[in-house]
């Protein structure tokens, strides 16, 4: 039986392989950026993952992958839930970043 570190460390391999597979197929993925509707952070193409509708970024495929193997989630929703706080933080920063380049 494996270990939860053992579990983690493989997940990473299979997310980073992926990533790399995405830019050896499509070199240009590397300047294509989408907002990750798990971490509300811009990220790159490359890696990231639709499930049930939603858009993952490669380190948020890494949490839900690594999650659904150590059984401690069921869904991305939980996911994007668990995350949701983060999100909002990311969103919120960005909001203030807008303001401060507006006023000057």
């Amino acid at each position: 039986m494996k270990t939860e570190k053992e579990i983690a460390e493989e997940m990473a391999q299979v997310v980073e392989q992926m990533r790399l597979d995405d830019i050896e197929d499509n070199p240009d993925i590397i300047d294509e950026y989408f907002d990750c509707d798990c971490c509300g952070q811009n990220k790159c193409l490359a890696g990231s993952i639709e499930y049930d509708g939603y858009r993952l970024c490669n380190d948020c495929v890494l949490l839900a992958e690594t999650g659904f193997a150590l059984n401690k989630i069921k869904s991305v929703s939980e996911l994007i839930e668990a995350i949701e706080d983060k999100h909002l933080e990311e969103l919120a920063k960005f909001v203030r970043e807008e303001e401060k380049r507006e006023n000057n």
